[in-house]
């Protein structure tokens, strides 16, 4: 047995197997676009090495979508078949992977709130505690998985970036950005960490300010992978939007976020349909960009990975004029909500279901419905995860069909 990077035991006595995970672990806690390439090395110099097994699993589940979930299943077989020779930590790590491969996500956080209990300097696991939170819109214990580690992982900056944006999502601003800066000094090349402070200077209408920050730093992020390259020049992208440069935001759009994005990605996708729909919240014309990406959103019509992503698949198809998708799409989703877990059924069944149906009625003009349906939704509307700067969107949606849905009661009543 060997030890990692981060100082944990690893069943493998490969050193070419350690320096490859090492090499994932840097990838993966710094967004880098060659986590996928690191691990499969590690495997390849050990295939017996349950817990680089265990990894590739768990980098494809985090691509959210059905080809890579079909990918992560040899993986974790094989982990699974090596299981009995690793470590308890390994293990625990292997049983995480698997209650989210079975999208048991309760389970997988009480696992990985294990062994983060148990191995603080674990910062994969941390990492993907923090994701799993996310995705549940539990802010608290976001900031929580990453702050009680803090005391072993001095100087860690790649944690204090993931503190950062805990402190920020729970309305800690000073803190955040005082964590963040503590990140930057360490390594002014940490993506996360100026994600955070882009964060920060948002809510704080520091609007300026986080334009000129962001963009020096915006050539240090071609080596991320597509999803934090686009999402940090779409934080730009917000910022200019406040400004009503709507110019530079489509240019943003074409250069930077759409044109670089991984067109498969769902989180590259979310990213470019909810920066399109704010454009049309501000009355810009978006021209045929709909039409540019639905092509790439047929395969997500029964995939139904995140409910946040859900939404914003179906708003696009509609916007797009693909009706027949949209009816097969809300009627995927309503069998999905009756087909998973309880811990799951809940929040399709009570909140994303309503809340896709009042998206398409925007996106087909039907105000009154839009109000309707997303009205008693949206003080739970965290629930389907997101930040805080991606959840706003809804409710700008819903307050664009309050008022349209007034001006056109109005335009009926004068008109009858």
């Amino acid at each position: 047995m060997l030890k990692d990077a981060q100082g944990l035991v690893v069943t493998t006595d490969s050193a070419k197997a350690i320096a490859a995970i090492n090499r994932f672990t840097q990838q993966m806690l710094g967004y880098g676009s060659d986590a996928e390439t690191a691990i499969l090395q590690a495997i390849a110099a050990d295939p017996t090495c349950a817990l680089a097994h265990a990894y590739a699993a768990a980098y494809y589940l985090t691509q959210e979508n059905r080809k890579s979930w079909q990918q992560a299943q040899p993986y974790l077989r094989t982990a699974q078949q090596h299981f009995a020779k690793a470590t308890a930590r390994e293990q625990l790590y292997i049983q995480a992977i698997s209650a989210w491969a079975n999208q048991e996500i309760e389970v997988a956080i009480a696992i990985h709130e294990e062994i983060t209990d148990k191995s603080p300097c674990d910062l994969i696991s941390v990492q993907q505690g923090q994701y799993h939170y996310f995705y549940l819109g539990d802010k608290e214990k976001l900031w929580q998985i990453a702050q009680k580690v803090l005391p072993s992982n001095p100087e860690n900056h790649y944690l204090y970036g993931m503190v950062a944006f805990g402190l920020e999502q729970c309305h800690q601003l000073e803190a955040a950005e005082n964590m963040a800066y503590q990140a930057i000094a360490i390594n002014k090349y940490d993506p996360w960490a100026h994600h955070a402070i882009a964060h920060v200077m948002e809510t704080q209408k520091r609007v300026d300010e986080g334009i000129a920050w962001m963009e020096s730093f915006a050539d240090t992020w071609e080596n991320c992978n597509s999803m934090l390259y686009t999402h940090n020049w779409w934080h730009i992208a917000l910022y200019y939007l406040q400004l009503e440069n709507y110019r530079e935001v489509l240019n943003l759009y074409d250069t930077h976020i759409w044109r670089r994005a991984n067109k498969q990605s769902p989180k590259d996708q979310v990213g470019a349909i909810s920066l399109l729909l704010r454009l049309e919240l501000h009355g810009v014309d978006v021209g045929n960009r709909w039409q540019g990406i639905s092509p790439y959103l047929y395969s997500r019509i029964d995939e139904h990975a995140l409910p946040f992503q859900d939404l914003h698949y179906v708003y696009a198809l509609a916007k797009a004029g693909h009706h027949d998708w949209v009816k097969q799409m809300l009627l995927s989703m309503q069998y999905h909500a009756l087909s998973i877990n309880p811990f799951q059924r809940r929040r399709w069944l009570e909140i994303t279901l309503p809340a896709a149906r009042g998206m398409v009625a925007h996106a087909q003009g039907d105000f009154h419905t839009t109000v309707a349906e997303l009205q008693p939704v949206l003080s739970r509307l965290h629930e389907i995860g997101g930040s805080h700067a991606q959840r706003v969107l809804f409710g700008q949606v819903y307050q664009d069909a309050v008022s349209s849905s007034q001006q056109q009661s109005w335009v009926y009543g004068i008109t009858a």
